[in-house]
């Protein structure tokens, strides 16, 4: 299952964006290759870039981290809820308030990536649960139709943006 099985209608255009980073990579696949491109990226970082902030109120390297995970867990939740059919319209979320008070500069390299691998490890065992019939479940998240498997493209093409900033505003 790619990209390309999408429907316009499984999401709001938004999120069109990191699903077109996600293209031709297969769902089940793509979560645990871009698991891996990632956690090498995020280990070379230098020490000195973690807690660089390239303007005045902007994320750190290390917050931008601690997003990734936040905004991964939220999205495998309504995953879970689209997939099983839960027909209950989930809330959006407030990112910079889960930024302001995730606690991510404090905290190590070392810890940040292996609540990420964690994170990413009960995504996949998740994604891995879902039948193909289940993940093309469409439920209502933030007030726009999302299907089970566009969520999954998200959560791939949402680290894959957040990489790309590091890349040209941090390093």
């Amino acid at each position: 299952m790619t990209t390309s099985n999408l429907s316009p209608e499984e999401y709001n255009p938004y999120y069109g964006t990191y699903i077109a980073k996600a293209a031709n990579l297969n769902l089940k696949e793509g979560l645990k290759s871009n698991h891996a491109i990632t956690e090498a990226f995020l280990n070379a970082i230098p020490k000195d870039k973690l807690e660089y902030r390239y303007a005045e109120g902007k994320w750190t390297v290390k917050d931008i981290i601690q997003h990734i995970i936040d905004t991964e867990r939220i999205f495998a939740y309504r995953a879970l809820r689209v997939a099983r059919n839960d027909k209950t319209a989930l809330p959006g979320f407030e990112e910079n308030d889960y930024a302001l008070t995730g606690n991510a500069n404090a905290r190590t390299l070392e810890s940040l990536l292996a609540e990420y691998k964690a994170v990413r490890q009960a995504t996949i065992a998740l994604f891995n649960s879902f039948s193909d019939d289940m993940l093309k479940h469409i439920g209502t998240a933030s007030n726009s139709p999302i299907s089970a498997r566009a969520i999954g493209f998200i959560i791939i093409g949402h680290e894959a943006y957040h990489c790309n900033v590091i890349k040209e505003r941090y390093l």
